[in-house]
């Protein structure tokens, strides 16, 4: 099997590649916009990987790049949601325009398997309640959201009319190491810089389900084994939910740190476009046979110690 991963060489990427390398042939297709070549430097010298710089928005060098391919993971994007307040064209960029190249390309070069990672943020501002996938209508309240969402409806429309096959994975949020940014790394880098006090963006009453990136990619090639619809699409997370304050306390307590004082900036959101309380209802992949192995608390106390434990030895945050 050849696999043909985009942004294999970001957080969850590098992780797939990990599992991915063991059953077939890897091309990882980055522009270390946000990936690290740490992460997948011990593939480099495997004559089964191969890994290709550059943009998704380079479309005659991509289109080359997908001959031969069995199955694209599509994992490059925007990584987090708060910079498209500042670049609002780069979700369009790099989700909606990079998605379409990226089928476009597998169209012309007879690609049809797709994995696409969406997110939990196509659903917006929801009621307090276990979001199935069916819940509707998606009406996302940040651009990376938006990007996302038109990005499952390219890669449904491309199934529909060129008889493509889809697998569509909609994550809650996802930790471990080694981090680029989020909660975890952003307090852990903040007490670096200050064991005294810490910043909260919001009222720190934010709460949502965290997935441990190990059951992420469990999860991924589980359903991509497991089920053979033209598309297939599941949420990804717990069932369980973290609150912001208890992640700032799981940190301060693994960094050995008493009396931090916390300092919420306010309001019920953490930046605009921020969705502050979010379910999860995963019983369509829990009725197809796979659950996560670690429920939310246990996801971010396990990332948590991962990344500290790591500083302590005096190493990076990245994986070697």
């Amino acid at each position: 099997m050849k696999y043909f991963v985009t942004g294999g060489a970001g957080f969850i990427g590098s992780h797939l590649v990990d599992r991915l390398v063991k059953t077939g042939e890897v091309t990882v297709y980055d522009n270390f916009s946000s990936g690290k070549r740490e992460f997948i430097q011990r593939h480099l010298s495997n004559p089964k990987f191969k890994l290709i710089e550059d943009d998704l928005l380079n479309f005659e060098r991509l289109t080359a790049s997908l001959k031969n391919q069995d199955v694209v993971f599509h994992l490059a994007a925007n990584p987090e949601a708060r910079l498209g307040i500042q670049n609002t064209r780069l979700d369009l960029e790099q989700e909606t325009l990079a998605t379409y190249n990226l089928l476009e390309g597998m169209r012309r070069n007879g690609v049809r398997k797709i994995v696409l990672a969406s997110s939990g943020t196509i659903y917006g501002d929801t009621p307090v309640i276990p979001l199935p996938e069916n819940y509707g209508p998606a009406l996302p309240i940040s651009l990376y959201g938006a990007g996302k969402l038109a990005s499952e409806g390219l890669v449904s429309a491309f199934c529909g009319t060129f008889d493509f096959q889809g697998w569509i994975f909609r994550f809650s949020n996802v930790v471990g190491q080694p981090a680029t940014h989020g909660a975890i790394y952003d307090f852990i880098h903040k007490l670096l810089a200050d064991s005294t006090q810490l910043e909260i963006l919001g009222n720190g009453k934010q709460a949502k389900p965290y997935l441990h990136v190990s059951d992420c990619v469990a999860g991924i090639l589980f359903g991509f084994e497991n089920s053979h619809e033209p598309v297939n699409l599941f949420n990804l997370g717990t069932e369980s939910h973290t609150s912001v304050a208890a992640i700032a306390r799981l940190v301060a307590e693994e960094m050995g740190l008493e009396n931090v004082k916390v300092n919420f900036t306010g309001g019920e959101r953490g930046w605009p476009g921020d969705v502050p309380q979010v379910r999860f209802n995963i019983g369509k992949i829990k009725k197809l046979g796979w659950s996560p192995r670690l429920d939310s608390d246990s996801a971010v106390r396990q990332s948590v110690k991962e990344v500290v434990r790591q500083l302590a030895a005096g190493e990076s945050l990245c994986r070697r």
